[in-house]
């Protein structure tokens, strides 16, 4: 049998974009990237940049639907966010159009904390319903990235979620303090050196703190120069595994196992974290963004 696509999607973010030809099932069919994110466009009008990204899959007589930065304030068309607790059909129901129709894009999530201060997320809302395995499935789901989410999800629906901005934190940490003048780019003992910065990570203590761990243990020649990055990636993702097991039995919500979307190198970080916290963890499969964008296209009835 013939896999056919009965769907375009894009998962468009502020530095790159990914194009998809997406199957009935949710498999992908095949797949494009180009580096036109929202911020990296210059003079490039969006219409042109998707043109270039699709190249000859432009002529498929498909609906073409984006999740992502592409839907914000700074993007093609805005698409306001939709409040939690939202359902697959509640994102279905308030899909924006580009103005010149060649583009249907899902809306982000906003919710607010117990204080009232909102949180949002812009294309981790379709991932997340494209890892459910089953449609009315309840669980906490991790994202990983430069702005991690952690994702409560109840009876099928986005129910809350916490963002936490340990990737960027990490970035700038190496880059623009102290930390990073000790930290050398040999090969280390990589591994020992996440571990024993999770280690740090999991336990009690305060952020800004156990931040400078990373340069008293280089000054007093405990740690590698060339393990410096690695502890402090460790201890910053533990100490992020240890809140975020906070905020969700805070909550009220089951911490001791949880989904981590994602595939590369961060994801497997986060696991080895969870497994050193106790925590039980499995990986989504692989290509959630494109079967979440299939799941709200045929929310929406453009799909069948």
């Amino acid at each position: 049998m013939v896999t056919r696509p009965v769907l375009i999607g894009v998962d468009w973010g502020t530095t790159s974009a990914r194009a998809y030809q997406v199957a009935d099932d949710g498999s992908v069919i095949a797949s494009r990237t180009s580096e036109r994110g929202i911020q990296r466009l210059g003079t490039v009008a969006f219409g042109d940049a998707l043109a270039e990204l699709l190249g000859d899959w432009a002529s498929l007589p498909l609906h073409r639907m984006a999740c992502g930065m592409i839907g914000s304030r700074q993007g093609w068309v805005e698409a306001p966010y939709v409040d939690a607790p939202t359902s697959l059909r509640a994102l279905a129901g308030r899909l924006a159009v580009t103005p010149d129709g060649a583009l249907t894009v899902v809306p982000g999530v906003l919710a607010r904390d117990a204080s009232g201060v909102p949180d949002v997320m812009r294309g981790e809302e379709t991932e997340v319903f494209g890892a459910l395995d089953a449609p009315q499935r309840s669980g906490l789901y991790v994202l990983p990235g430069t702005h991690s989410k952690w994702v409560h999800v109840e009876q099928g629906a986005i129910a809350e979620f916490c963002t936490f901005m340990t990737g960027e934190m990490y970035a700038v940490m190496l880059a623009h303090s102290i930390l990073g003048r000790l930290a050398t780019d040999g090969a280390g003992d990589a591994d020992a050196a996440f571990a024993r910065g999770v280690a740090r990570g999991v336990g009690a203590g305060t952020i800004t703190h156990d931040l400078f761990s990373a340069r008293t243990l280089a000054l007093t020649g405990e740690l590698a120069g060339d393990d410096v990055r690695e502890y402090l990636s460790g201890m910053m993702i533990g100490r992020e595994v240890r809140s975020g097991r906070i905020w969700a039995q805070g909550a009220g919500h089951d911490a001791s196992e949880v989904t981590i979307v994602g595939a590369d190198d961060l994801a497997r970080r986060y696991a080895l974290a969870f497994a050193a916290a106790g925590v039980r963890a499995t990986r989504a499969a692989a290509g959630t963004a494109a079967r979440g964008l299939l799941r709200i296209a045929q929310a929406a009835g453009m799909v069948g």
